[in-house]
């Protein structure tokens, strides 16, 4: 039996292989290929259009995929939402859905938009959120490039937007955000009743959530004279507590804690002050709660 898998094409391919890789799973592509190989036979992974995933997931095509918080949104799929992976192309932080105009355009909100013309690629969402604040616009699909249509050829656009620089770069501004948006790892309701496809979705969201905990974490071990012990020890964070193991010496024990990476520049000039020493910081590949 095989797990039909629906993986990102485009901006999010390389970022979610890479989260794959520190999972576990090892998916490589040719560049002109839609069918990743993976060292996991169980897995039949294809590359697909994040837009494309969730209808695909719920029809049955495929048994689950990675895609947007926003395109399940407006593709209003009925699918199981299995967990959340903040990761994107760019930083681990969401992504928006904007309604955007030109810096030299009076508009100020959706209710500006009345009779304007809209040019976007989310035309289901964007047409929602018009009728939910009762607002009749043209919304017309756009095959993407929508920031060089305002305003020559519309009047706003509904575009996601992660650091806002391709706004900026348009001399365009948001005015409404639609939604926030993060990566979901997401599986069909037929899948979800089969019990082994059930338990390998299962096993692929422990890896996967332990894997995108452990990319922004560190290990770190260091020697602690025991004279100093109690000041040392209190300036360590962790999970729950330092792991203590004694040594050869007495004098000594060995100290071990993980940490958020940018906590690592702080605190290492900090613990050697203080005496520690043999200070080892170490890459984690999956951090499981």
């Amino acid at each position: 039996m095989k797990l039909k898998l629906g993986l990102p094409k485009g901006s999010l391919q390389e970022p979610t292989f890479a989260l794959f890789e520190r999972a576990g799973w090892s998916f490589k592509v040719s560049p002109r290929s839609y069918q990743p190989v993976s060292d996991d036979d169980t897995i039949e992974p294809i590359l697909l259009r994040p837009q494309e995933i969730p209808s695909y997931v719920e029809q049955g095509v495929i048994d689950a995929g990675l895609t947007g918080k926003d395109w399940i949104a407006d593709t209003g799929a009925d699918v199981h939402e299995v967990c959340e992976l903040r990761y994107s192309k760019l930083t681990s932080n969401p992504i928006k859905v904007v309604l955007a105009v030109h810096n030299d355009s009076p508009m100020c909100s959706v209710q500006d938009l009345a009779g304007k013309r809209i040019a976007t690629e989310y035309v289901r969402l964007t047409n929602r959120y018009l009728q939910d604040h009762g607002v009749k616009a043209d919304v017309e699909f756009s095959w993407g490039a929508c920031e060089v249509k305002v305003p020559t050829l519309v009047d706003a656009i509904v575009v996601n937007t992660e650091t806002g620089n391709s706004l900026r770069a348009n001399n365009l501004r948001a005015i409404e955000t639609l939604l926030t948006s993060t990566t979901r790892f997401i599986a069909g309701k037929k899948a979800m009743a089969d019990a082994w496809k059930y338990e390998k979705i299962g096993s692929l969201e422990i890896l996967l959530i332990g894997a995108m905990n452990a990319s922004k974490m560190v290990g770190l071990k260091m020697n602690v004279p025991t004279a100093q012990q109690a000041d040392i020890l209190s300036l360590l964070p962790s999970l729950k507590n330092p792991t203590l193991s004694p040594l050869a010496d007495p004098a000594w024990i060995a100290a071990e804690v993980i940490l958020e990476h940018h906590q690592v520049r702080e605190l290492v000039p900090a613990l050697k002050r203080a005496g520690a020493t043999g200070l080892v910081e170490y890459p984690l590949n999956k951090v499981i709660y």
